[in-house]
């Protein structure tokens, strides 16, 4: 059974197919969001700090870090920033890290500071990334993603994106890293633009876990790109992704929709004995009112504070 182990300083776990949906908390990055983007800039980390927070009560059970605030100079520019926030959020939290950039000095100066075991994201099917990322992971014995894309783009094909999973799978097995530590992102395309696009990626992660045996993980709310209510089908992705045989998303935790969405197939994929986390975030569930999203009101007692309800999920929500 394929398992990708990835670590902070004090916790581990386990991303594979017996494993509870790892949920990896996309909100501290700066893309698209310009008032997080100046604030960083100008060494104002406290939406960082809140945003690590509201995740990890939230359910996280990784962070994405991501410094890409500015496409003027980042090899210099995003390395000591990258650093810096990772090491904020190593502060305030013990839940392993994923170091996100697409700028090989900053995942060599994140790799540096970053306690425990991370995940780096990402690697693609580019020679020139492979070259440069793939002695990296190997010096430190970490999982990396991997995209499937290369020089010639994104495929609407998914059989090509297949094969260019399949190279990078090899080409790192050149290297000495197992495919375990490879955790493949078949690339979700936009359901609104693409009809097809459910089935080809369920299809596509079906034949990733089957013939090459890895992990899996996406940028979940691709697949609704450009469409109204997008959490919907966001939360309808979720658990057919899941039973096709996807291991982790990078997506927003505190989004109750989908977070309950996660929970309930955990269960359903047998990932959550007993119902044991159903109970504990759910006991003291009340009815959301017409035209709103369930969401727990309070996590039993005995949680360890892991679940803390969906109030401060809704707050952090935007």
């Amino acid at each position: 059974m394929t398992r990708t182990v990835v670590a902070s300083a004090t916790k581990e776990i386990v991303i594979g197919f017996d494993q509870p949906f790892c949920v990896i908390g996309e909100r501290i990055n700066p893309t698209g969001r310009k008032k997080l983007a100046a604030e960083m800039v100008e060494g104002n980390f406290e939406t960082v700090k809140s945003d690590a927070l509201a995740q990890v009560a939230a359910g996280a059970t990784m962070l994405d870090v991501n410094a890409g605030v500015t496409a003027v100079n980042p090899n210099e520019t995003e390395p000591p920033l990258l650093v810096k926030t990772l090491q904020i959020v190593q502060e305030l939290t013990d839940i392993p890290l994923s170091i996100d950039s697409s700028v090989t000095e900053a995942i060599r100066a994140g790799l540096e500071v970053t306690k425990g075991r991370p995940l780096v994201n990402s690697v693609t099917g580019e020679e020139e990334k492979l070259e440069a990322i793939l002695p990296l992971i190997k010096k430190y014995d970490v999982p990396v993603v991997a995209i499937s894309n290369d020089e010639t783009g994104i495929s609407e094909d998914p059989d090509v994106r297949f094969a260019v999973a399949k190279k990078i799978v090899e080409r790192a097995a050149d290297f000495g890293i197992p495919s375990h530590d490879i955790v493949v992102d078949p690339l979700v395309m936009p359901i609104g633009a693409m009809g097809t696009a459910g089935q080809q990626v369920f299809r596509l992660v079906r034949r990733l876990r089957d013939e090459l045996k890895v992990n899996t993980t996406c940028g979940l709310s691709n697949v609704s790109f450009g469409l109204p209510h997008r959490h919907g089908i966001n939360a309808g992705f979720i658990p057919m992704v899941i039973g096709a045989g996807m291991t982790s998303a990078i997506m927003n935790p505190c989004r109750p929709q989908e977070m309950e969405a996660v929970r309930a197939a955990n269960v359903l994929n047998g990932t959550d004995p007993n119902c044991q986390e159903w109970i504990m975030t759910y006991r003291d569930h009340q009815p959301a009112a017409a035209g709103t999203s369930a969401a727990p009101v309070e996590a039993a007692a005995g949680s360890g504070g892991r679940r803390r309800g969906g109030r401060a999920a809704r707050r952090s929500a935007g």
